[in-house]
């Protein structure tokens, strides 16, 4: 069986570890007990959360027991990690609110069932502490000198708000927790983010100096689109877990539109699909990349909201523009092969998977097109166009479309003889913006 850090590693996972030999020879034949800290601050976690979610789902499927650690301690003080300002401090309330919605969402990917893995929150031992004690028995262990050096620190020092007191101490909160997690469950890895290195090392220290054992560290690499885009930032904002947030629909999405040069990489982090079928992927081109991309699309919405809801998107994509049997050789192991067969029966031949981000469908009565509609103002209308300037500036550039015609003038009359077969109207907006009009006689 593969060593789950090098599983790690074949899929893109790992930017730097500690002690990489001795690490390789842990996983080697034991069970072993890992954790991510998953910030609280907001009842939802996103698409950025996806690689620490993804890590700890893949060291299940090894055999080890993940560790999420809520944290509700920490949220109290704020990470100054990667931020230039400090982070609003929560209360009480709000942290163990957005506890119980994360772990919801944990469970789509992590089986917490049996004690196969945990959810702890460290609010349970740091709001605990004594002062005095935390400063002898923890503080001593810690240089100042050391902790200055730290990027999250520098940020901060280096920023108009500088570095507060509060913040200065989350190096040993979070030391102290792995310390904590060390002794409670015999965990001897912790993973994040390529920012949580200083924290990381200073916990794996502080372990060694006060239980004289080894522990170890993992950093994932922050993960950006091939544009240079965050990952899971949109012009309509992040794009969440939260179903009420972000529906599977629109989740889906976000995922079918991913560029061409990402779809390999993506398929290795987000997916659990074997990485010889993810090699292959990345020679396609063309319609076969479309699937490719709706493979990934279908497997990313089937962990966060299961398969019904990447079912449910799926079909709603076909129903929109048509859809056609993909071929079995691309990435085989995928479920998705079965949805389109059984959903593309009656699709329109020839017509390639949808690869488009649409918005929502809405409903003209017939009489408004039998009189005759501007074009600048029925995309307005629908929401393709902020304004009606906006409408005319689209139309006359040359990027508006009816049912695949371009719309040469802002003032053209869009009437009943538009419509296509089935009584629709399908609006384009540059190349993946589209909208369906339903028409109700």
């Amino acid at each position: 069986m593969m060593n789950a850090v090098e599983i790690l590693k074949e899929r893109g996972f790992v930017e730097q570890t500690t002690h990489a030999e001795e690490l390789h020879e842990l996983f080697q034949g034991q069970a072993v007990s890992c954790y991510i800290g998953f910030d609280p601050t907001a009842s939802s976690l996103h698409i950025g959360s996806l690689v620490p979610i993804m890590s700890l789902a893949h060291m299940q499927r090894c055999g080890h027991r993940p560790i999420a650690l809520v944290g509700g301690g920490t949220g109290l003080v704020g990470d100054p990690s990667g931020k230039t300002e400090m982070r609003k401090m929560l209360t009480y309330a709000d942290v163990e609110n957005n506890a119980r919605a994360i772990k919801a969402q944990l469970s789509r990917f992590i089986d917490f069932s049996n004690d196969k893995a945990l959810m702890v929150n460290n609010a349970d031992w740091l709001t605990k502490l004594n002062y005095i004690e935390f400063l002898r028995d923890i503080g001593r262990h810690f240089s100042v000198n050391r902790m200055l050096k730290a990027e999250s620190y520098r940020m901060r020092l280096d920023s108009d708000d500088g570095l507060n007191f509060i913040e200065f101490n989350y190096m040993l909160l979070q030391a102290y927790d792995f310390l904590e997690l060390f002794g409670r469950y015999q965990c001897r890895l912790q993973m994040g983010g390529s920012d949580q290195w200083g924290n990381i090392v200073a916990g794996i220290d502080l372990i060694r100096r006060m239980r004289q054992e080894s522990a170890f560290g993992i950093t994932f690499p922050l993960i950006t689109t091939s544009s240079g885009a965050k990952m899971g930032k949109t012009a309509a904002g992040a794009v969440w877990l939260d179903p009420e947030r972000t529906p599977p629909y629109d989740y889906y999405q976000y995922w079918i539109n991913t560029d061409d040069r990402d779809v390999e990489r993506f398929l290795a982090l987000f997916t659990f699909l074997p990485m010889h079928e993810v090699r292959e992927a990345g020679k396609l081109e063309g319609a076969d990349l479309n699937h490719a991309k709706a493979v990934l699309a279908f497997e990313a919405t089937s962990l966060a909201h299961g398969i019904d809801a990447a079912a449910d998107a799926c079909q709603k994509s076909i129903s929109h523009f048509g859809g056609r049997a993909m071929s079995d050789q691309i990435l085989p192991s995928s479920r998705l092969h079965t949805c389109v067969k059984s959903l593309s029966s009656s699709a329109s031949p020839g017509t390639p998977i949808d690869t488009r981000q649409q918005t929502f469908d809405s409903e003209l009565a017939l009489a408004e097109l039998q009189a005759g509609m501007p074009a600048f103002k029925l995309f307005y209308s629908v929401g393709l166009a902020k304004s009606g300037g906006a409408a005319r500036r689209l139309i006359e550039q040359g990027g508006a479309y009816v049912n695949s015609a371009r719309i040469e003038d802002f003032d053209r009359l869009i009437t009943e003889n538009d419509l296509g077969s089935d009584d629709t109207l399908i609006l384009r907006s540059g190349k993946k913006r589209y909208h369906k009009v339903k028409i109700k006689r």
